[in-house]
């Protein structure tokens, strides 16, 4: 697995964590791979360039170290935390990429590392998942999806590999069971019925925005938690940034309105990643060409710290209490 380096960008790691080779995996808690892919992109592309932005994006040093003000830990220091760099994901060949996105995230998972793929379309949570579930095992591994769409489809453009049927593939392969799949933030005017129907089927469980208004997303959440941790040994969460509000999150290839805000996204993410087994995380959808200042990218960058911050937290066995002043006992 080698490095891009300038294609797509200056080859640097993720704020600055060590970087290592998938051929030679050093012991490692989390390893950052990067899926430059938008070959599977329906609409506005440009995804490809999402790794290097969401890697890049925080106007701190890059020096591998972020303490967290909410989680009183360092998830960079914390955690032994490395970069493989970019797999070789050409548009051109979608079978093909998927496949060698599918045997890295596989010799992560396989050392006991938690993968962490900075995407790219959505076509990637496809492979992605799947290289967890084949150390775990297939149906072992449930999946928190956020995301404005159901990504449910059977084919575009007369392909079966897009970012419109990631979670069907995943669905269809055994990978994942479809009655341990969580969808939180879903609106707006797809999928239609037929494939509707097709998710009631496989007994997916999808919360549209007008039920997380109704009922409160903290109440949803710990809903999707109780299916989530049922009869599997561990979680894959998988956040498209057009979950929240193109408003707040401008820089996608299909924005939606009406979705999150970027600050209940964020703690989603760190109740997800404190409160559940979570063995496998991918952000994607990050278009830098429709990224107005940066804001899409760095709002990705703080998913993937947070996320960090609550595995560190959850790894060190005491209890967090939200409420709890920034400068108590300091």
């Amino acid at each position: 697995m080698t490095r891009y380096g300038p294609m797509y960008g200056p080859d640097v790691t993720f704020l600055g964590v060590p970087p290592c080779d998938l051929a030679d995996l050093p012991a490692a808690d989390v390893v950052i791979i990067g899926a430059p892919f938008d070959g599977g992109t329906s609409h506005r592309p440009g995804t490809r360039f999402g790794p290097g932005a969401i890697r890049q994006a925080c106007y701190l040093a890059h020096d591998g170290s972020r303490p967290s003000l909410a989680l009183r830990v360092d998830p960079l220091q914390d955690l032994r935390v490395y970069d493989a760099g970019d797999v070789e994901m050409f548009s051109g060949d979608a079978a093909g990429s998927v496949a060698s996105l599918e045997d890295a995230v596989f010799a992560v998972a396989a050392t006991g590392a938690v993968p962490v793929i900075l995407g790219g379309d959505h076509t990637i949570a496809w492979p992605d998942a799947t290289g967890v579930a084949r150390h775990i095992g297939h149906g072992r591994v449930s999946m928190v999806h956020f995301d404005a769409h159901a990504d449910t489809g059977d084919t575009e453009f007369g392909s079966l590999v897009g970012h419109g049927q990631p979670m069907r593939r995943l669905i269809e392969s055994g990978a994942v069971r479809g009655d341990r799949f969580l969808q939180l933030g879903l609106r707006g005017y797809w999928p239609g019925p037929a494939t509707l129907d097709w998710m009631a089927e496989q007994r997916m469980r999808s919360y549209e925005m007008t039920e997380i208004v109704a009922r409160g997303l903290d109440e949803c959440l710990t809903e999707a938690f109780t299916i989530a941790t049922d009869d599997c040994d561990g979680v894959f969460l998988s956040v498209d940034v057009d979950v929240v509000d193109p408003g707040m999150a401008p820089g996608t290839g299909t924005p939606e309105p009406g979705g999150l805000t970027s600050r209940q996204l964020l703690d989603a993410v760190r109740r997800c990643c404190y409160e559940l087994p979570v063995v496998g995380v991918d952000v994607v959808e990050v278009s830098p060409p429709y990224d107005h200042a940066e804001i899409t990218a760095y709002l990705a960058n703080r998913v993937v710290l947070e996320a960090l911050s609550a595995i560190a937290r959850r790894r060190r066995g005491d209890p967090w209490d939200p409420r709890q002043p920034l400068l108590q006992g300091r």
